[in-house]
């Protein structure tokens, strides 16, 4: 071991003593107000739905802190532990180019992950949503939907992985430029082929019939100035009871996207201030200010990463003894959440303000009120607590609470 596998052990003890604390902290603060709706919602959420969403929350909680130490054994066996090094070893050991021998060490270590990982996703899927109503699929389903992920990462991913490590090994000291210029043109292509070709792959997508909400709906897409590829209704209850909407791919490829859950529970005016939520996000900017953020943000992160390769203490310090292009791709996917966890905050406080300013988009062209109804019955529905933790919240929620949330746009009805 040498001064970075110390600096290394106690950032991973520092982060994730932060994250235990605050999941207790929820769990707790949840628990107590348990018993008693919140006074802004004692005419619209039942002490029975409060309390299921409550105990929703909690379980989840505890599954997600159980995840986590599997994660942390799981990232100990492959650095200190000398996981990694002894997969890349078993590949080097045959007459494979460091390219084809780097992607199938990197493949195997995914694939033990995503195996790891198998257990907690099954009890999330088939226990806890299971036992408050919200899961739908069935065990083929949920293999089917795996396999497929597999396909998907295979037929994408690999080639991807390939090409990038060819940069590394061809370009010479610039290959992180390289790398992340193909990496954020790589971003774009799926963001716009998406929803086309590999959202279909999962789901059915029927266009939104003829009628008053699909009218609404283009006269305010028209008095903002948004163009879309269509309306359609996604088929989400075949896996699962929550309900969602959202807006998907890029260019002349946009189209607006709903639940079939969703639109089962909201009325016409309260689908109208959600879909106005949703706009705002565009016409505020905001999708435009995330990827440019994220893209800042990988430059600098591959940057860090075109020093590091060249540094031997990076990989002796994580239990790698041969140092390698794909061996520090992995290490560095690995080990760099460890050392960001105190950017969270930073993020998520930055996504609630976009959230606040999609509200005030939302009110100024729709009814508040039917937003305000509309999230009520998303909370409600989708099993949210209306009491988290005011830390834990403000550290992970990309979203305000609800009470927060409602208060916002009270002023405004």
């Amino acid at each position: 071991m040498n001064t970075f596998t110390y600096i290394f052990l106690i950032a991973l003890v520092l982060s994730y003593s932060v994250q235990f604390w605050l999941s207790k902290r929820q769990a707790s603060y949840v628990l107590k107000h348990r018993d008693q709706v919140p006074e802004a919602f004692t005419e619209s959420i039942t002490l029975e739905a409060h309390q299921k969403a409550a105990d929703y929350t909690v379980e989840k909680g505890k599954l997600g802190d159980i995840d986590s130490v599997v994660g942390i054994v799981f990232l100990l066996l492959l650095t200190l532990g000398g996981g990694i090094s002894l997969v890349f070893n078993f590949w080097a050991g045959f007459e494979f180019s460091p390219i084809v021998a780097g992607i199938a060490s990197l493949a195997s270590i995914f694939f033990l992950m995503s195996l790891f990982e198998l257990p907690t996703t099954l009890y999330q899927t088939f226990v806890i949503e299971e036992k408050y109503g919200f899961n739908k699929s069935t065990m083929n389903q949920f293999i089917k939907d795996q396999l497929m992920q597999l396909a998907l990462v295979a037929v994408i991913g690999l080639p991807l992985l390939a090409l990038i490590l060819w940069v590394m090994q061809a370009i010479g000291d610039t290959w992180w430029i390289w790398t992340w210029a193909i990496l954020m043109s790589f971003s774009l292509l799926m963001s716009w082929l998406y929803p086309t070709v590999i959202a279909p792959l999962f789901n059915d997508f029927t266009p939104l019939e003829e009628g008053t909400l699909k009218e609404r709906i283009n006269q305010l897409l028209d008095r903002c100035g948004f163009s879309s590829n269509g309306i359609f209704i996604m088929d989400g209850s075949k896996r699962s009871g929550h309900g969602n909407a959202y807006f998907t791919g890029m260019g002349s490829n946009k189209r607006i996207v709903f639940f079939d859950t969703l639109a089962e529970s909201l009325d016409d005016d309260e689908m109208e201030a959600v879909l106005a939520h949703e706009l705002g996000h565009f016409k505020r900017k905001h999708v435009i200010k995330m990827l440019v953020a994220s893209s800042i943000m990988s430059l600098i992160s591959l940057g860090v990463l075109g020093w590091l390769i060249t540094q031997d203490w990076f990989f002796t310090g994580l239990g790698v003894n041969t140092a390698s292009n794909a061996a520090a791709l992995l290490l560095f996917m690995l080990v760099s959440p460890v050392f960001t966890t105190f950017m969270t905050p930073i993020s998520a406080y930055f996504q609630r303000k976009f959230e606040f300013e999609a509200d005030d988009f939302a009110a100024e062209h729709a009814q508040a009120s039917k937003l305000i109804s509309g999230l009520v019955k998303l909370y409600k529905e989708n099993a949210s607590t209306l009491t988290p933790d005011p830390l834990f919240s403000a550290f992970h929620y990309s979203h305000p609470p609800a009470a927060i949330r409602i208060a916002h746009l009270e002023p405004k009805l």
